[in-house]
């Protein structure tokens, strides 16, 4: 008996080329794609006609200045992303039959991540494990939050703007936040400071203070302060928000724990208010439908037995409520 066309579709299906559609995608484009594959254009090009023909679908408008993915691309796009992060597992999965613990960890996170708890864990799991292997890459909160979803990384450490439904999420550490200012800046130098000096001057920001994000709260603070209602600088990194504040194109926010170096060397400038600073959350995600190898769920049982031990007030950095 002839099998049905749809149980048929894996087994006639190129498998790799799900794998050019998904960095077509990634890329925005075929030239960009050919490049990051090593690949000639239109060998590309090829490679996409033939899987929207074994698919039924047309998959990516491509126009001069357009390039959309339809509806059934960015389906597909979407599976291709899980069967990825999928197979990414698997050498860590085949090495679970050895005597000692071995794997790899793959942690996302968000720029300037510094919990002296996080690295306490770390260094006790690392010491117990030697084995075991590690990648640390820095994005976007957002992106983070897709790695995870996606099976790209196996944890992930970001601000949310929202609490994720699909995701396991816990506070990792809280940070309390100050505006600074460099020493090319006009107060950086005066004796005494008043929150009343702070109206009209300009500012650097996170991309993630705009409203509904989750450094909103300190967007909330300049305006309370009545500094200058447009930024002069933006960035989602936190070095570089440094940079601009030590540059003297603006005063910016950063955590007080972390500033605490720069302000001692003399590099920034604490400013008021010092009291009822805004307080952020840090965020430890996960995914529950994510085939945890022995080494992912040894760590995540360790770091949280961290948080269930310690009380979020002593992970909580930079200073105390008014």
């Amino acid at each position: 008996m002839k099998p049905p066309e749809r149980n048929r579709f894996p087994w006639n299906l190129d498998w790799n080329l799900l794998r050019t559609f998904m960095v077509v995608v990634e890329q925005r484009g075929i030239s960009k794609a050919a490049t990051s594959l090593g690949l000639k254009q239109p060998t590309v090009s090829a490679a996409l006609k033939r899987l929207e023909t074994a698919v039924g679908k047309r998959l990516l408008i491509r126009k001069p200045n357009e390039f959309t993915v339809t509806r059934a691309g960015q389906a597909l796009y979407t599976e291709c992303t899980t069967i990825f992060g999928a197979v990414s597992q698997l050498p860590a999965i085949l090495e679970e039959d050895v005597a000692d613990l071995r794997g790899h960890l793959s942690i996302a996170l968000t720029s300037s991540v510094v919990s002296p708890h996080f690295d306490e864990v770390l260094h006790r799991f690392s010491t117990a494990h030697p084995s075991v292997t590690y990648s640390f890459s820095v994005h976007e909160s957002e992106d983070v939050e897709s790695m995870v979803s996606l099976n790209r990384a196996s944890f992930g450490i970001c601000l949310l703007s929202r609490l994720p439904r699909t995701l396991t999420h816990a506070v990792l550490y809280r940070e309390y936040f100050g505006l600074y200012c460099g020493p090319r800046h006009p107060l950086f130098h005066a004796r005494t400071i008043s929150a009343g000096d702070l109206e009209g001057e300009p500012f650097v920001a996170f991309q993630t203070e705009a409203l509904g994000g989750p450094l909103e709260d300190i967007s909330r603070l300049r305006t309370e302060l009545r500094l200058s209602p447009h930024w002069r600088g933006v960035s989602s990194s936190l070095n570089e928000i440094r940079r601009m504040i030590m540059s003297g194109i603006g005063i910016g926010a950063l955590p007080v724990h972390v500033a605490q170096q720069d302000v001692a060397a003399g590099r920034i400038r604490q400013l008021p208010p010092y009291e009822s600073l805004p307080l952020i959350s840090i965020y430890l995600i996960s995914n529950p439908a994510r085939r945890f190898t022995e080494a992912e769920t040894t760590f995540l049982a360790a770091l949280t037995a961290e948080m269930s031990t310690i009380d979020l007030t002593e992970r909580t950095y930079g200073g105390a409520p008014a």
